[in-house]
């Protein structure tokens, strides 16, 4: 069977809004590394791993060793009863959040696991307004889309909570571009003060430390630092959003809130995606008296099961004894200067930014400001006629290339893998 039959098969059966990359869309067949291979026999260097996924490698073998030896002897249970592998993970994620007496709830995905979030903050703070980033992604659940501040991913404005979006997200766009870092955070902190004497007090202020879907942009270090100062003094609690940044990805920390870490950790931490390796593993770290706060029943039926932790077990354990954080930060800073480098004569590129292995190259119309989510898409078909997969995203229509590779990426393949980029870019100039 051709991809085209199955093209057709899957528009026959499934949603129109579920997206597919590319004109010709493709199936990938397996894995190993950093490469897939399609069902024609295509290998491509792996630069988006399932959406920031698959974290460490492709088919890694302690991950398909633990997943099978789990899977013979018990795949599920639920969290009806006692769970060995979902325990011990808890105990190492509790460990590594920061946040004392911690208390870790196991999701499904990263929208679930904002779902309870907020879910916990607002039953926490009895209060159902929450404080939202501009150009931000949490999710496609009603509540997650209903504090997602991109219009691209925002199908309906009905929500059950009531939603006020904060500046910051956006270092180089918005009211604030042209101001220095210090004076950028101080512009930032003083519109959070006016808007929080114009409301009832929030539940919590959510936040990516690098915005995923919003095309991997950030504010200066320290940013939620400060708003966390104003925002302790009036009881309202911080979210981080860590489904994209979490587990090393970023380089130069763990967590990516740790870029904000002077006034202490969030109250609340989300993770999911990369923990997994591609298992489906979501979870929230709240401090117990956050965590706790709830006087009704709740389970999980998926969330947790034992053949997902011990696919989380195995991959975190292979990511702290392999200091992925510190390849991240070593291979991941040559390439973003690569990159840099190779872009800097391409008058399409409006900027190159991020840390570790989550690059943003956002790309405009030559000579102007406006973004161009076209030359994004012709990218995106280039680089994958040159033997590499991206991803894409941004708040301006879609306009930023993502370049997110699992974490175990050697310095050959992040040149071999910039080289193809820079020849996709000049092919559309």
């Amino acid at each position: 069977m051709t991809d085209k039959d199955l093209l057709g098969r899957h528009r026959n059966v499934l949603p129109d809004w579920l997206a597919l990359y590319y004109q010709d869309p493709l199936e990938i067949t397996h894995g190993e590394g950093r490469h897939v291979w399609d069902a024609a026999g295509n290998k491509y260097l792996d630069f988006f791993g399932g959406i920031l996924t698959t974290m460490t490698a492709h088919a890694l073998p302690e991950v398909t060793k633990a997943v099978s030896e789990q899977a013979g002897r018990i795949i599920h249970s639920s969290t009806l009863y006692l769970n060995r592998p979902m325990v011990e993970l808890a105990e190492r994620i509790s460990q590594l959040s920061g946040i004392p007496d911690a208390r870790v709830f196991f999701t499904t995905s990263g929208t679930e696991a904002n779902d309870t979030a907020l879910m916990l903050a607002t039953t926490y703070r009895r209060s159902n307004t929450i404080l939202a980033m501009r150009n931000s992604y949490h999710g496609r659940s009603f509540s997650a889309v209903g504090i997602t501040g991109n219009r691209g991913w925002s199908p309906t404005s009905l929500s059950p909570l009531q939603t006020l979006y904060v500046h910051g997200g956006v270092r180089t766009r918005g009211p604030y571009a042209s101001l220095g870092d210090d004076e950028f955070i101080a512009a930032c902190v003083d519109d959070l003060t006016d808007l929080l004497g114009h409301t009832r007090p929030p539940a919590a202020l959510i936040a990516e430390p690098i915005q995923g879907v919003g095309g991997f942009t950030s504010p200066p270090d320290g940013l939620y630092a400060a708003f966390r100062e104003v925002l302790a003094e009036r009881g309202i609690l911080w979210i981080a959003d860590e489904v994209q940044t979490g587990w090393g990805r970023t380089g130069d920390h763990f967590w990516g809130w740790q870029a904000h870490a002077s006034s202490g950790p969030p109250d609340i931490v989300t993770f999911a995606k990369g923990i997994g390796n591609g298992m489906s593993i979501g979870g929230v770290v709240a401090r117990a008296e956050i965590m706790n706060c709830l006087d009704a029943n709740s389970i999980s039926t998926f969330g947790g099961t034992q053949v997902t932790m011990a696919a989380g077990l195995a991959n975190l354990s292979y990511l702290l004894e392999h200091d992925l954080q510190g390849n991240a930060r070593r291979v991941g800073g040559l390439l973003i200067e690569r990159l840099r480098a190779v872009t800097a004569q391409i008058p399409g590129v409006r900027e190159v930014r991020g840390r570790g292995l989550m690059i943003g190259i956002e790309l405009v119309r030559p000579g102007t400001d406006q973004a161009d989510p076209d030359a994004a898409s012709a990218v995106l078909e280039a680089a994958r006629e040159g033997g590499l997969l991206l991803g894409k995203g941004g708040g301006h229509n879609t306009s930023a290339l993502r370049v997110a590779p699992p974490l175990s990426l050697t310095v050959a393949e992040a040149e071999e893998g910039a080289a193809i980029l820079e020849n996709a870019l000049r092919s559309i100039q």
